[in-house]
């Protein structure tokens, strides 16, 4: 069966010059503290979250992965929304504004599934692909 109805536009969130330099400073030293100290100054930018989810789930970690990751998970929805996404349709990994919700979603279902909770990492897992099938192949 076709569906006739057309696909919403593409989420494409806007760049934070000033965050994405904090956090490519953050990134140049490895410092989780540095990581803490962006999402700290810019609680509202994903990107700052998601090296903290990833950092927590590789070190065991998975209480605070996963609420590093539901912190950008929700920061980045409240960001897409504002900038018209109406809680579907396609948000693009290769818009680099995008990659850090799409990587705390992913981050965010595999924390989900350490902890046991499998409809939440499945739930998540799903969304990572519906929002941009690149992301879920990047990010596996």
């Amino acid at each position: 069966m076709q569906n006739l109805l057309p696909e919403p536009p593409a989420t494409r969130l806007p760049a934070d010059a000033e965050a994405d330099q904090a956090l490519a400073d953050a990134a140049a030293t490895g410092n989780v503290e540095a990581f803490k100290a962006v999402a700290a100054r810019f609680p509202a930018y994903s990107a700052a979250w998601a090296p903290l989810a990833s950092g927590a789930l590789a070190e065991g970690e998975t209480v605070t992965a996963y609420a590093y990751a539901r912190t950008g998970y929700h920061r980045g929805l409240d960001s897409l929304r504002r900038n018209g996404w109406k809680g579907h349709g396609p948000v693009p990994w290769s818009h680099e504004a995008n990659q850090g919700f799409l990587r705390c979603l992913h981050a965010l279902s595999l924390a989900a599934a350490a902890i046991g909770e499998a409809d939440e990492a499945a739930r998540c897992a799903q969304f990572l692909r519906d929002s941009d099938p690149a992301a879920a192949d990047a990010l596996s």
